[in-house]
């Protein structure tokens, strides 16, 4: 009772404890015997004096209560997507093709860097994938906030979706050879996979030294958005949030469908949900979670219009031209 304002309530309870039972429990010769209060008008005494305090109290307890409620615990968790690389200048079906930044994307980086740094952000840990235009988008942001120091996490877990055997077509001449609702089902549906590779196809990811270490049965032909939930949400559980929930500030820097998964489960989306979400490139996305992970609020760190502008540019890529 360290508040000023609660301890006259609870002053005539220190004598009488009207909150007990009304039925005492003494003990003869180790047996139990329930037998009633001799008491009970002294309880009846301390309740009305415990009411009458809290009447005469009331708005300051009801201020003081107030501010214990809303000192919960809140964690921040930022989800950047890289910026612009030069298959997404040529709209191009990228996947786990290893291209690199485009002069734009670069700098979307650093202007991703300088809304974190503007509005004070700093990291503790943070969680990437093994493709360069998410490591170099990271380097960025670490470089221009200051923050080189800070320890980064490479993991193939984090990889953008792979889009099988339509990884490097320009996504506009898909359109007009299979349709546009077609590619929207292959870019943006949940559970349908685009075509697969071949495993003697150059482009099956079992052929680059950078997943030499992992096992080839886990390495995808092609990838449904379920495929990536899959496989980013262990690395969610196992990782991430254990380093959230140990209060440390977290940045993923990523891609447009493993963070697509993240916010999946992060806001409990439906799969009608996930189809219309379009994530822009180098526009840090801020989550407010509660102690149980679920969010309070999120928000970009762009303005509105400016942000809806790159929002319709991504939905716009699988159009034909």
């Amino acid at each position: 009772f360290t508040s000023p304002y609660l301890l006259p309530l609870f002053t005539p309870l220190i004598y009488f404890p009207f909150f007990t039972s009304p039925w005492s429990i003494p003990r003869i010769g180790g047996i139990s015997h329930l037998t009633p209060s001799t008491r009970p008008h002294l309880r009846i005494a301390a309740t009305r004096s415990f009411l009458w305090a809290l009447k005469r109290r009331k708005p300051h307890v009801q201020a003081y209560l107030h501010s214990l409620s809303t000192k919960m615990t809140t964690y921040t968790l930022v989800l950047l997507r890289h910026g612009e690389s030069t298959w997404n200048k040529d709209n191009k079906f990228t996947g786990w093709t290893d291209v690199p930044l485009s002069e734009q994307g670069e700098q979307e980086a650093i202007a991703a860097g300088n809304y974190l740094k503007e509005k004070n952000f700093r990291f503790d840990v943070v969680y990437t994938s093994v493709l360069k235009r998410a490591i170099t988008t990271t380097w960025n942001v670490l470089k221009t906030g200051d923050m080189l120091h800070v320890p980064v996490f490479k993991t193939w877990r984090l990889n953008e979706r792979h889009y099988g055997s339509l990884q490097g077509l320009n996504k506009s001449e898909t359109a007009k050879k299979y349709g546009e609702e077609q590619v929207k089902i292959w870019r943006r549906s949940y559970d349908i996979p685009p075509p697969k590779l071949d495993k003697e196809d150059s482009r099956w990811p079992g052929h680059s030294v950078v997943y030499k270490n992992i096992p080839k049965d886990v390495l995808p032909f092609t990838e449904c958005l379920k495929d990536t939930v899959e496989r980013v949400l262990p690395l969610w559980f196992d990782h991430i949030a254990p380093d959230i929930m140990a209060n440390k500030k977290v940045l993923v820097s990523a891609h447009g469908n493993s963070l697509r998964g993240l916010v999946k489960h992060l806001d409990n989306l439906t799969e009608a949900d996930v189809l219309e979400l379009n994530i822009p490139t180098g526009v840090p996305l801020v989550y407010e979670l509660d102690e149980n992970l679920k969010p309070i609020k999120h928000y970009y760190l762009l303005d509105s219009e400016e942000l809806k502008k790159k929002m319709d540019e991504v939905a716009n890529q699988g159009k034909a031209k």
